[in-house]
């Protein structure tokens, strides 16, 4: 996201008190309330040995809601815009990720089916306003992008906040929508501007497998930060037209060194698939169903041929980027997708042998963003610079594993790096967390508490006994 400023520091007085009074914004102050929501936190705390832990839980899983949601109407329908916390702009794939844990409350909570209607309704109307971009102001006509965009060079519109494309924030939309409609059967949100912004995602997918030339998108920043902008006109460092989707940056909004982004392209594969499915069930179009569906086929088909590498130490794995030509690049950031989420985002099944090496190598000093502290250890990424650890990642690692001790393993190492806050952060130095960046990101927030959530349900025994 934003070029960071520097490190924020825990105030000396942070550490939490025994009784650790809840972080979240009095009742009267919160930005949207749920009535199930409120009763899950107060269910799962109820399961949760440890105060310190229960606590978290509690300032965390509710985050996105008491802070970040703003409602209203778009005509007639729900409108639903989120900031990612401490950025005042909705990114496509940061809002989508803020309210996923709460989705499969969504069936029995109308107050939660209005909100789910808002950003997906929402999400439609900022896809068809750019379809390359990462991020959006609330104000659809606004013309004051974020302080660090004002001068980029590409073809900003109004309503844009930042316009780095990314693949993983059209598929992210799609994995909300999808995931919506299952969960409650509603179909109110899907109607023909969902509908065109599907067909408008497709077309940008096919643009982006560049047959026919670059395309239109082409992004440069004038920056000392290299990875804040593109190369070469900013249409990216040369690929081959291979059938994979070229990405110009990463979910974390890092530019790409080599063009065909490989866990974003795996990631396209499953929410084609998940669009085919609501092209067929909802707009019973068997026509557009198809084509997504044949779509996804051949990215799968490209992947196989060129998105795996040959490990001296981990065999056979998905390399992070690719460039067609042979090239990769070996490694894995925080953000998701990424090689560590894979199997989170239904990419591959969790006991894939592909998957299982893939996991070794990311968590693992064959991976330059592994960094191992006396704080804890994880994945980082260039956004924040080295030594910094995400615990997103240490959330993903508990999130993507069937094994106990290694799951207490990532809640103590997130218990122990959290700096008194009772908050997850978008990133702590490995040796010392009271220097960390973000106090407010609401994803990790959400992220952690979906971990938490899906714990009580699978896994209790973890909870009881830390």
């Amino acid at each position: 996201m934003s070029p960071i400023a520097g490190l924020l520091r825990a105030p000396a007085n942070s550490s939490a008190s025994k009784g650790y009074p809840s972080r979240r914004p009095e009742p009267g102050r919160r930005k949207f309330v749920s009535r199930s929501v409120e009763q899950t936190v107060l269910r799962v705390k109820a399961l949760i040995a440890d105060p310190e832990l229960a606590w978290m839980f509690e300032n965390c899983y509710p985050n996105t809601l008491d802070t970040t949601v703003e409602t209203g109407l778009a005509g007639r329908s729900p409108d639903t815009f989120i900031i990612t916390g401490d950025i005042n702009a909705m990114w496509l794939r940061d809002s989508s990720c803020q309210i996923w844990p709460y989705v499969a409350l969504s069936k029995a909570d109308n107050d939660l089916q209005r909100l789910f209607r808002g950003l997906i309704g929402r999400q439609s109307r900022c896809i068809l306003l750019d379809s390359y971009a990462n991020a959006f102001l609330a104000d659809p006509r606004g013309t004051k992008p974020l302080s660090w965009a004002v001068d980029d060079v590409t073809e900003m519109r109004p309503g844009v906040a930042e316009r780095k494309w990314e693949i993983d924030s059209l598929c992210y939309c799609i994995r909300l929508a999808h995931g919506y409609w299952r969960a409650t059967g509603d179909t109110a949100p899907f109607d023909i501007q969902w509908s065109t912004a599907m067909r408008l995602v497709l077309g940008t997918f096919r643009e982006q497998q560049r047959k026919a030339g670059q395309g239109s998108y082409h992004f440069q920043r004038r920056t000392e930060v290299p990875t804040d902008t593109q190369a070469l006109g900013g249409y990216g460092n040369p690929a081959r037209s291979v059938g994979l989707i070229y990405s110009m940056f990463r979910p974390s909004d890092d530019a790409c060194v080599y063009s065909l982004f490989v866990p974003a392209n795996l990631f396209a594969v499953v929410s084609l698939r998940q669009l085919s499915e609501m092209a067929s069930g909802i707009l019973h179009d068997d026509a557009f169903a198809s084509e997504c569906s044949s779509f996804a086929g051949e990215i799968e088909a490209a992947l196989e041929k060129y998105g795996k590498v040959s490990h001296p130490v981990h065999g056979e794995i998905w390399a992070y980027e690719v460039d067609g030509f042979g090239n990769s690049l070996i490694m894995d950031d925080a953000n998701v997708p990424g090689l560590l989420s894979l199997s989170y985002l239904g990419c591959c099944r969790s006991d894939d042998p592909v998957y299982r090496r893939t996991r070794a190598m990311a968590w693992s000093a064959s991976n330059p963003y592994f960094f191992k502290g006396t704080a804890a250890e994880g994945i980082g990424g260039p956004h924040v610079g080295l030594e910094m650890i995400w615990p997103m990642s240490i959330i993903m690692r508990a999130l993507t594993s069937s094994d106990d001790e290694e799951i207490r393993q990532c809640l103590r190492w997130l218990k122990a790096t959290h700096a008194g806050t009772g908050f997850i952060h978008e990133a702590f130095h490995k040796d010392n967390p009271a220097q960390f960046t973000r106090s407010w990101f609401a994803w990790g927030n959400s992220l952690f508490g979906e971990l938490i959530m899906k714990l009580s349900q699978e896994k209790p025994q973890v909870l009881r006994n830390l």
